[in-house]
C-alpha cells in the first residue's frame, strides 16, 4: 500500500474543507485534499450555487411578465425552456467546481480522488473508485465530510416520484404539480422556484409556521407573499405514507382537522440533512459523536488530539459560510496563530426565495426568553424610495435592542435584496455599535439599506418616514 505524508489532510472539498486547504497552503504547511466526488462539495455542485442560479432563471421570467408595470411591452406569449433552465444551473455549478480546482494548483494543495476513512495514529486510509487504495498520514487531519438529504422512515426517496434536493435540482422535465415537506430554506426556495415558473405547488410544514427558525413577524409575511403566488400551505400537518404506484405521487397527510390525500407528479422531501459521519473511521479513532456530529471544541479539535472536524459534521447551523469560518479558524489555530473562538450567535442566515429573508442574532421571542427587556423597531419597505421604484415594496426589516444597554440583539428582514443587506447587521453587532450608532450612521438614499436606519429609529421612538 502506497504510502505519503503530509502537515495537514482535509476530508472533503466544500466551502469548509477546500477554504481549509487553501488558508493552510498559505501558512506553508503541506496539504492534500481528499474527495470523493466533484471538488466544491455539495454546496457548490448540489446546493447553495446551483439553487441560485435556477432562482434566477425564475426571478427573470417573472420580471419579463410584469414588465407591463414597469412601462415596457413585451410579447403575450414569453415562455421558457425548462431543460435549458436546469442546463445553465448545471454550468454555473460546473464553473464553480473548475474555479476550485484551479485553486488548487495555485495554492499547489494535492488532490486524492477517492473515499476517505480515519485510521488511529493520524492517518487516512483512501480507496479509489477501482478498489485500490493507499494510505496517508499528517500531524492534524480535518474532517469535512458535509452531509446529506434527511430521508424520512415514511417518505422513502425513489429519486423518482420522491426526491431530494438533488433530484429537484436536475429534473429532466417540469412537474406540473410538486408537493414539498419541509418549509425551511431548501423548500421554500424550491417551492417559490417551481411555482414561478407554473407548478402547482403544496407546501406541507410539521410545525405550526413556515420557516420556523426565523422571527414569527417573518413567518406570517412569507406565508402571505408564498400564498399571494398561488403557493398552497399545510402548517401543523405531518406526511404519514406516500403512494407511489400510480402515474404520480399520492401523500397521506395528517392534520388537525384528519386525513387527507395530496397527489402530485412529484413529492420533495425537504426536511432537513444528515451529517456524513457513518462509515469514516470516527469509531476506530475514538472520535465522540453526539445525535450523530462530532464533538468539537472552541477550535474545532475532536475529542482525539490532531483530529479536526468542520462544517455539517459539527454543532452549529448547517450553512456554507460557518464551514468556511470553521476552516480557517482551525487551520491558524492549527499554525499556532492567535485565534478568537466563533460567536455562533452572529451566524447569519439566508433563504433565497422571494421575497428573501435575512436574520442574525435573537428573535424577539428568544430575546424575551433570555430575560432581556427589548426595544423592537419595524420599518415596512412600503416606504423606501428605492423598494417602491424596483416594484418590490413587499416586507420589511425588523430590529431588537436590548433596552438597558443598546445591545442589537437581532435584526430580520424579509423583501427584495435583503440577503446583500444583512452583512451590515453582523458587522454592526461584532463591533458591539449600539442603536444610536446606527441612526447616526448617514446612509445613503435612495437605497434599501436606509430600511435597516429607520428601522432603529423606530425602535427608539421618533422614525421620520412611517
Amino acid at each position: 500500500m502506497e504510502k505519503m505524508s503530509y502537515d495537514i489532510i482535509v476530508i472533503g472539498s466544500g466551502p469548509g474543507g477546500y477554504v481549509a486547504a487553501i488558508r493552510a497552503a498559505q501558512l506553508g504547511k503541506k496539504v492534500a485534499i481528499v474527495e470523493k466526488a466533484e471538488l466544491g462539495g455539495i454546496c457548490l455542485n448540489w446546493g447553495c450555487i446551483p439553487t441560485k442560479a435556477l432562482l434566477k432563471s425564475a426571478q427573470v421570467f417573472k420580471y419579463l411578465n410584469h414588465a407591463e408595470d414597469f412601462g415596457i411591452n413585451l410579447p403575450s406569449d414569453i415562455s421558457f425552456e425548462f431543460g435549458n433552465v436546469v442546463s445553465r444551473s448545471r454550468g454555473v455549478a460546473d464553473r464553480m467546481s473548475k474555479g476550485v480546482q484551479f485553486l488548487m494548483k495555485k495554492n499547489k494543495i494535492e488532490v486524492i480522488q477517492g473515499e476517505a476513512k480515519v485510521l488511529p495514529g493520524k492517518k487516512v486510509k483512501v480507496t479509489s473508485a477501482d478498489g485500490s487504495s493507499k494510505e496517508i498520514s499528517a500531524e492534524n487531519i480535518i474532517i469535512a465530510t458535509g452531509a446529506r438529504s434527511r430521508e424520512l422512515p415514511a417518505i422513502p426517496q425513489d429519486g423518482k416520484k420522491v426526491i431530494g434536493y438533488r433530484g429537484a435540482l436536475a429534473m429532466e422535465k417540469q412537474p406540473k404539480s410538486l408537493i414539498v415537506v419541509g418549509s425551511g430554506a431548501i423548500g421554500v426556495e424550491f417551492a417559490h422556484f417551481y411555482n414561478t415558473l407554473g407548478t402547482e405547488v403544496t407546501i406541507v410544514e410539521y410545525l405550526p409556521r413556515i420557516v420556523p427558525v426565523e422571527d414569527e413577524d417573518i413567518s406570517k409575511q412569507l406565508q402571505l407573499s408564498l400564498k399571494k403566488s398561488g403557493i398552497n400551505i399545510l402548517t401543523n400537518a405531518e406526511v404519514t405514507g406516500v403512494d407511489t404506484s400510480g402515474e404520480g405521487v399520492k401523500a397521506t397527510v395528517k392534520t388537525a382537522k384528519g386525513e387527507e390525500v395530496l397527489e402530485a407528479d412529484v413529492l420533495l422531501s425537504a426536511a432537513g440533512v444528515v451529517p456524513n459521519t457513518e462509515n469514516i473511521g470516527l469509531e476506530e479513532v475514538g472520535i465522540a459523536t453526539e445525535r450523530g456530529k462530532i464533538v468539537i471544541n472552541d477550535f474545532c479539535e475532536t475529542s482525539v488530539k490532531g483530529y479536526y472536524a468542520i462544517g455539517d459534521v459539527v454543532k452549529g447551523a448547517d450553512l456554507a459560510h460557518l464551514a468556511s469560518a470553521q476552516g480557517i479558524l482551525c487551520v491558524e489555530h492549527i499554525a499556532g496563530e492567535k485565534v478568537e473562538p466563533i460567536d455562533y450567535g452572529n451566524i447569519p442566515g439566508c433563504t433565497y426565495c422571494s421575497p428573501e429573508i435575512a436574520s442574525v442574532g435573537l428573535t424577539e421571542a428568544k430575546a424575551k426568553e433570555a430575560g432581556y427587556e427589548v426595544k423592537v423597531g419595524k420599518f415596512p419597505f412600503s416606504a423606501n424610495g428605492k423598494a417602491v421604484a424596483n416594484g418590490a415594496a413587499d416586507g420589511f426589516v425588523k430590529v431588537v435592542f436590548d433596552a438597558k444597554y443598546g445591545e442589537w440583539l437581532g435584526c430580520h428582514m424579509i423583501g427584495d435584496g435583503v440577503t446583500e443587506m444583512i452583512a451590515e447587521a453582523v458587522v454592526a453587532r461584532k463591533l458591539e455599535t449600539t442603536g444610536h450608532e446606527i441612526m447616526k450612521s448617514v446612509h445613503a438614499h435612495p437605497t434599501m439599506a436606509e430600511a435597516i436606519m429607520e428601522a432603529v429609529e423606530d425602535a427608539y421612538g421618533h422614525a421620520i418616514h412611517i
